[in-house]
């Protein structure tokens, strides 16, 4: 039987949990002519979710287009425009259109490549421009989008990414171009929430209040639980409430990190599933990671793993500066602690939550709390 708990991807509603409420909002906006924004900490389930509305959106209506773009790893307009291009090219247009030529006269500044998807063996489109020519390609996408009159929904994930392009005027010609696109409805999805809540919510930002905003919580743990016991039922694997509250609260009711936790306890063989056995599955996880750990942490210098070791030994810190806490940890003056929480936090080796600072990724929180 083919494990349920989905560590990445998405595979239909029989393998996502719960957001209903969240996948309604989602769909309601878009088909009512809203753009939106999606906010969330990384590993939250924001892709899951954005797959899960589209999944509905195209079961309810087979005409519409949707498009998922992830521009985490980007870093200029030339990158933006190359990811968007290839996501979008050679999916609203037929082959009798291209055959008559309607993707050279669209773009004009490029050069319409094709290549064949290894996996699955469809024709793979691509775009050949000089980074010169990056904003008249852009525009080109969306008269490309407009002109093949269905109606598409475009995600846009790590949206902040484009403040940190050296190009300075991106957010202002992707406002303009989604402006004008009546065919087209976006979701702005992204994880570093200061930077998204400044893309969104500042006066000075082209963006700005123009999208319904959606702020991803963790799942409920009720609703978790009873997802998950099915789950492993159907393996013969048994966990009771309490055995599960203990994994919830370990990783704060972070999804990925509960599944990557139910994939390992669905592995084995019939059995009660004990808090001893999580905690085993725990540690196959993060020995499997650790090489990866030892490479982070020793990036860093003295002052930065002293102060990320001991955030991760009290597991909140609401007050790093406090001379309590550095007596207690052994830390240099408040001031090197200061930019040691900048760099970490810019780095997001730890992420500050409502009640404090944590390490963003809690498998590696638990790897340094083993450190002698």
């Amino acid at each position: 039987m083919k494990n349920p708990f989905l560590i990445y991807g998405y595979e239909g509603p029989a393998y996502f949990c719960d957001r209903e409420q969240e996948t309604k909002e989602i769909i309601s906006s878009l088909q009512n002519g809203c753009n939106l924004t999606l906010m969330s900490p990384r590993r939250y389930g924001k892709t899951g979710l954005i797959r899960n509305a589209f999944h509905y959106l195209q079961e309810n209506d087979t005409t519409v287009a949707c498009f998922y773009i992830d521009i985490y790893a980007t870093n200029t307009m030339y990158d933006f425009v190359q990811a968007f291009g290839k996501s979008v090219i050679g999916k609203l247009d037929t082959p009798l259109q291209r055959a008559e030529g309607l993707l050279t006269r669209i773009f004009r500044s490029s050069q319409i490549t094709m290549s064949t998807d290894l996996a699955t063996g469809m024709p793979q489109f691509g775009l050949g421009f000089q980074p010169q020519y990056s904003e008249s390609t852009l525009e080109d996408i969306f008269t490309y989008i407009e002109q093949s009159g269905k109606q598409c929904y475009i995600a846009i994930d790590e949206f902040q990414q484009v403040l940190d392009y050296p190009e300075k005027n991106i957010e202002a010609l992707l406002r303009t171009y989604v402006q004008k696109t009546h065919n087209a409805h976006f979701i702005f999805s992204g994880s570093k929430l200061h930077m998204m809540s400044e893309m969104f919510n500042s006066p000075k930002h082209p963006f700005y209040r123009s999208t319904e905003k959606i702020h991803l919580n963790v799942l409920n743990e009720d609703v978790y639980y009873r997802f998950c016991a099915n789950k492993l039922q159907a393996k013969n694997l048994t966990i009771t409430p309490e055995v599960f509250h203990s994994v919830y609260s370990m990783v704060d009711g972070v999804t990925w990190y509960i599944q990557a936790i139910m994939n390992r306890l669905y592995r084995l063989e019939k059995c009660d599933i004990t808090q001893e056995i999580c905690q085993r599955s725990i540690q196959q996880i993060i020995q499997s990671e650790e090489e990866d750990y030892k490479r982070l942490y020793h990036l860093l210098t003295i002052n930065q793993a002293r102060l990320l070791k001991a955030i991760a030994i009290e597991g909140i810190v609401r007050e790093p500066n406090s001379s309590l806490f550095i007596r207690t940890h052994n830390l240099k003056t408040s001031s090197s602690v200061q930019r040691a929480i900048q760099f970490l936090s810019d780095e997001e080796y730890i992420y500050k939550t409502d009640q404090g600072y944590i390490v963003y990724d809690r498998f590696f929180g638990m790897w340094l709390k083993q450190l002698g």
